[in-house]
């Protein structure tokens, strides 16, 4: 048996909870989360669990990429509090939530397990998700819209291995900057906003969804992957992408009313999560 395979059967509720008595909690009708990069060191995991933490919800989508199986087959990176999240979507399982899991290209060894449940959660392709206010989103990690994982895979891996050193070397950088008391700055999140090609590449890829999502017959669309946090309408289809949590700490949420946002992640991780400048409104 693989390890990555090994590893997501291994997925299973232990007998006690370990849950301290909990903090204030917002509540959410739908989160949808992706690009949580388990088992790589940019993984902002401490973050990821004071999020999961403060908040609630009936209905939790993990939308690909949970974990980096490529970066796991190069180099083992497990350490305890990538574990604490796993048992922390397990026990969310556990308690009622309803969580599907859509794997992602870089957990795409979990595609094989597509209609098996792990631990209470649901390992699906994709998923149409109804909002409280009717809409049909699809939901999908969106890596078989990206022309280079698709085309070019060696391609692909180079990028992703590139993409590491920018954020060891983004670390090392905001650790100087820490000392000198200036706020945390993302150096990969500034070169990818400032490369022409990288714009680009970005507008193509909420196109490609968006028109997708048209010929589907759906009002919307949810993805990941691209770990770009966004929520707009495209000729009269709702896309929205959740972001990851390497660098943007974000999430996309539904209320009751079936209103869409995305939520940026408070101090870091540090506290309930915030609202971010774009919304959706029910009906809209």
């Amino acid at each position: 048996m693989r390890r990555d395979d090994a590893f997501l059967r291994s997925w299973v509720p232990p007998d006690d909870d370990g849950d301290a008595t909990p903090p204030a909690r917002r509540r959410f009708r739908t989160l949808w989360i992706s690009d949580l990069h388990l088992g790589t060191p940019g993984c902002r995991a401490e973050a990821l669990l004071e999020f999961l933490k403060h908040t609630d919800s009936d209905t939790l989508y993990l939308v690909g990429d949970i974990i980096d199986g490529w970066q796991l087959r190069r180099s083992w990176y497990w350490p305890q509090s990538h574990n604490d999240v796993v048992q922390k979507l397990l026990r969310k399982a556990r308690k009622g939530t309803r969580v599907i899991f859509i794997p992602g290209n870089h957990d795409e060894f979990a595609r094989r397990y597509v209609g098996h449940e792990f631990g209470g959660i649901a390992v699906v392709g994709d998923a149409v998700h109804l909002t409280a206010d009717g809409r049909r989103l699809w939901v999908t990690h969106g890596d078989q819209f990206d022309g280079v994982v698709q085309c070019a895979r060696w391609l692909a891996h180079l990028g992703d291995t590139l993409y590491e050193f920018t954020l060891k070397l983004n670390r090392h950088l905001n650790s100087l900057r820490a000392r000198l008391g200036l706020p945390y700055w993302s150096l990969s999140k500034y070169l990818k906003l400032k490369v022409k090609r990288a714009v680009s590449y970005v507008g193509d890829f909420e196109l490609a969804l968006a028109r997708e999502a048209r010929r589907r017959g759906v009002q919307g669309v949810v993805c990941g992957h691209i770990h770009h946090a966004e929520l707009r309408d495209i000729d009269g289809i709702a896309y929205a992408n959740d972001g990851d949590w390497v660098e943007s700490l974000t999430a996309l949420a539904e209320h009751a009313d079936g209103r869409l946002e995305v939520l940026h992640d408070a101090a870091a991780g540090h506290g309930p999560p915030v609202r971010s400048s774009a919304a959706v409104a029910a009906g809209a």
